[in-house]
Order: C-alpha cells, then structure tokens, then sequence
C-alpha cells in the first residue's frame, strides 16, 4: 500500500510501510548507509505527516518483514494481545503521540504495553522530540527481581563491568572491588569474556559467584558469553544466574549472532530450572546490527531495534540494553545522532514493556566525546532509565570503546537523587561503603585474592 503527502506545492509518495517509516525517521549515517533515509528534510517532514495521519492498526495489517519469511514477525503478530491494545484501537500514529502525552499515566501503560507492537511504538517516536521522549519515559514503570529489586521509582541501578583484556582473574576482581566501592554492580555484575572458552567462562562464573557469595552482595553476576557457551556450563554444573545474548530484530540477525527463538527458548527453561532467582535472561540490542549482518531488508535501523525489543519481551528479562553507540559512525555518526537513538531506545523498549538500560557509549572513531556521554546520560537518567553501565575510567580495556565510569553513576544518582536497589543500599550500609573512603575491611583486598 502506498502513502503520499503533499509538502510545500510537491507530492511525496512513499511505496510501502518499510519505506514510509524509513523516510520519516530523524536522520542518521546508517540509514543513509542503507540507502533507506529520506532524500531530504522536506521528504523527512512530508513523510513524518503520512505517518502521523496512519491508524495504529494499520501496523497490524500491513507488516515491513512478511509474516511468511521472518520468525520475529511472526512472534511479534501472533503475540499482540488484542484486549490490551483496545484503549488506543482508534487512534492515528499522531493521536497516540498525543494520547501518550496528555492521558496515559503509569498503569495505563503498564496495562497496554502487551498490546503494542514494535513497529508502533517506533513509528510514534519519529514523530517526537527530545522532551516528549523523556516525558513519556518518565511515566513507564517496568520493575524486575532476581537478587534485588531493579526498576523502582527513584532507583538507578549500575551494571558493574570489570572487563579484562586476558580474561585474568586477578584483572577483574581488582574491577569488581573498584565497583563496589562506588555503589555500582546492583543491576549485575557482567563481565564480557575475551574469549568464549568453555574452560575461561566456568572460571570467571566461580569466581564472580564465590565473591558474591563470601560477601553476601545481592546482586547477580553474568559473564556475557555466547547463550550455546552457557547452556554448556550449565550442563557441566557452573553458577549461572543469568543468561545473556546479543539479538536483532529479523530472523536474519538472529542467525549471524548464531541463535534462534527456540534456542533462546531452551536456554530460558534451563536457566529458570536453576531456580536461582525470577527474572533469568540479560540481552544486549543495538542499532545498526542488523546492516552490519546484511539483514535489514531495506526497513530503517531503529524500526529494527524496536523489532528486537519484541523478541526480548518474549522471556520476561531482568535486564535489556543497547549499546547504542557501539558499532560506529557508520551507524550514528555523532554526538547528535547518538544522543536521538539513545532516547529512542530508550522510550521504545520502556513502552513495550522491558527493564531498559542504555550502555551511553561510543567508538573512538565516531565524532563524539564525553560531553557528549553527559547529556545523553542526563537525559537518560531524567527519562528514568533502569540502569546504566559502569566501567574504570569510562574506557573499556577489553571491548576499545568509551562509556559510563563508576564515578559518572555516583554523578547521576547525586544529581537526579537516585538510588541504588533497595536491597543493594542496604547491603552497602551494612558493609560501610559511602561511610568512609577507606574501603571497608568488611571488603578487604586480602579476602578477594588481591593481595
């Protein structure tokens, strides 16, 4: 079905639902990459006003990936709940905006969210600003259990990442001590192996579990292997809290990470069967993944990501992020385009349901800086994002790209008068971090093998 609008005396028409949403989205260096974005910010407007005017059930009708070809259209059609999209059934993409805007408060979307499509609620951030954006965020509440609480109103929880270069153990556990003396690591303490050894994996799993343990920290840990590397070191016995996996948002991607819905299926079962805590898979998204994995198939980067949210709402997660500067400017050139999909990750992924957090990140090649990282983080932090990452000094040593430091957290809970997980603070209290800056002998070096 064709769309067409009328800008300034010229008549823009846009062939199908997939070109439609890829001409109205906020430019980006991806979809020019693609070939997809709109020729100009004229057809941009023009397209944005098609899309405002298109009824919310169009999306049901029309898909941008056939149902017939593509695993995630299908999950994501055969799964819309048609009793929770009732309330906003008879709105256009624009009446939902204002809906959004104007009448939905904290239940109302908590109570649509099964009901809305990916493919909706990317449509509707095309057509808003910054500050819509965060005032809508603001109003999604998405809470998770595994050890500790994360999502509650007031809340910030941080993902402690000690990554090491060679996987050393000594390396990570001097990055976890680092962490916790600065209240990160309530969200999860995950680390990204250099390598996807079986034998590295299982180590780094008893090691992160034997100091949680000894400690008594409630929080979980997670080393972000391959989902087939941790179905193995469950089998063989390890400690796995939770399992993590890169995914995208066609079949397409899915199959260059190396997975499928069924085997994200059988590892969900084989983690809850530990009965170690609720909420048991970790999955990181990002925009971009699906150009580089030649998977698109001509649908715009951030209708994509959104996709991918669907497939993570499949498995109840306790924890969902992009990367959302990762991959290069080739995919978010800038400061500017970084900060727009951070926002729209964001706020797409709250609507749908998920514990969301952004790694607020970039390449070192990308045109963007830490100031950069600051306003996107404050944003965030304001929009009520479920967590963020916290890394030495904001540089990862292991993965070469820039993020979020343990004291950027310690900025943005003081700044917005956030907290950590209720459970997490507690635990902080009774061991004394914050009270001193001596670390805590509760916390001693010795006792974690460092000395």
């Amino acid at each position: 079905m064709a769309f067409a609008h009328t800008l300034g005396g010229t008549r823009y028409v846009f062939d199908d639902l997939r070109a439609l949403m890829a001409r109205a989205t906020p430019f980006r260096s991806g979809d020019a990459l693609a070939g997809v974005a709109a020729a100009s910010a004229a057809e941009r407007v023009a397209a944005q006003y098609a899309l405002a005017d298109l009824p919310l059930r169009h999306f049901l009708h029309e898909a941008v990936l056939p149902y017939e070809a593509d695993d995630v259209t299908r999950l994501i059609l055969d799964s819309h709940d048609t009793a929770a999209f009732a309330p906003v059934a008879h709105l256009t993409v624009g009446g939902f905006r204002d809906w959004l805007l104007a009448e939905a408060d904290t239940a109302a979307l908590t109570a649509l969210a099964p009901g809305l499509t990916p493919e909706m609620v990317a449509a509707v951030s095309k057509i808003m600003r910054i500050s819509d954006l965060v005032q809508v965020s603001q109003k999604c509440r998405v809470i998770t259990r595994f050890r500790n609480t994360i999502g509650l109103p007031g809340r910030l929880s941080i993902r402690l990442q000690p990554n090491h270069p060679t996987d050393d153990a000594r390396g990570v556990a001097a990055s976890v001590l680092d962490g916790l003396m600065m209240g990160a690591g309530d969200a999860v303490i995950g680390v990204n192996p250099a390598t996807d050894n079986i034998e590295t994996v299982q180590r780094l799993l008893s090691m992160l579990d034997e100091v949680r343990a000894r400690f008594d920290i409630p929080t979980q840990c997670c080393v972000l292997s391959h989902v087939t590397t941790t179905l193995l070191a469950m089998e063989r016995g390890s400690p796995v809290d939770l399992v993590f996996q890169s995914i995208g948002g066609t079949q397409g991607v899915n199959e260059s990470f190396g997975v499928s819905l069924a085997l994200l299926a059988e590892a969900h079962d084989a983690a809850r069967a530990q009965k170690r805590g609720e909420n048991v898979m970790y999955f990181e998204t990002g925009q971009g993944s699906a150009l580089s994995a030649d998977a698109h198939h001509g649908v715009d980067q951030q209708t994509i990501e959104a996709r991918a949210y669907a497939v993570a709402r499949q498995y109840a997660p306790l924890l969902v992020n992009t990367v959302v500067g990762f991959i290069g400017p080739e995919y978010l050139f800038d400061g500017k385009q970084i900060l727009r999909a951070g926002m729209e990750d964001h706020f797409c992924g709250k609507l749908l349901g998920l514990p969301m957090g952004v790694d607020v990140c970039y390449t070192n090649h990308a045109e963007a800086d830490q100031d950069d990282m600051d306003t996107l983080l404050t944003c965030l932090g304001v929009a009520g994002v479920t967590y963020i990452m916290g890394i030495p000094g904001a540089d990862d040593v292991m993965l070469a790209y820039q993020s979020t430091s343990f004291h950027d957290g310690l900025y943005a809970r003081a700044a917005l008068g956030k907290r950590p997980a209720p459970e997490f603070e507690a635990w902080m209290e009774r061991v004394g971090i914050g009270a001193t800056e001596a670390i805590p002998a509760a916390l001693s070096p010795a006792l974690i093998g460092l000395s």
